[in-house]
């Protein structure tokens, strides 16, 4: 952690946001709170990626869940961290999407192959889903 001026320690710049249930205006929100987060963040491309992704677990989050869910983004030493915790603890299925599906399915396979790293670890009553970027990966 950084040290300020007066001796305090800095905090890793975070965002941290509750999601209301079946509140599908949560999506852009995040997405803005995010975009405003990364604004001097990564490479090139590096936020737009962050911002499909995490609009991606929000969206399931809120589809897939009947309940509030949680998002949290840090900005670290290491790169981006973001996570979505919900309190239904049916694990998430990375699917393989169907070409007759729509957009349906597509989901955490684009978080697999865009993010450096994801999963999903469980947590008291439900569960979090999670990827971290780092900021210099091309």
């Amino acid at each position: 952690m950084e040290e300020e001026a007066d001796g305090a320690t800095a905090q890793p710049p975070q965002l941290r946001r509750r999601l209301g249930r079946a509140d599908l205006k949560a999506v852009p929100e995040a997405r803005r709170a995010l975009r405003e987060l990364l604004r001097h963040w990564g490479k090139p491309g590096r936020s737009e990626i962050a911002e499909l992704l995490t609009s991606e677990l929000v969206t399931n989050a809120i589809v897939h869940t009947d309940n509030d869910a949680v998002l949290t983004a840090v900005v670290g030493p290491r790169g981006l961290r973001v996570e979505v915790r919900d309190f239904v603890a049916r694990r998430p299925r990375l699917c393989v999407p169907n070409a007759d599906d729509g957009t349906h399915g597509r989901g955490l396979a684009l978080v697999q192959s865009l993010a450096d790293a994801w999963g999903v670890r469980p947590h008291g009553v439900g569960k979090a889903v999670w990827f971290e970027l780092d900021a210099g990966a091309a």
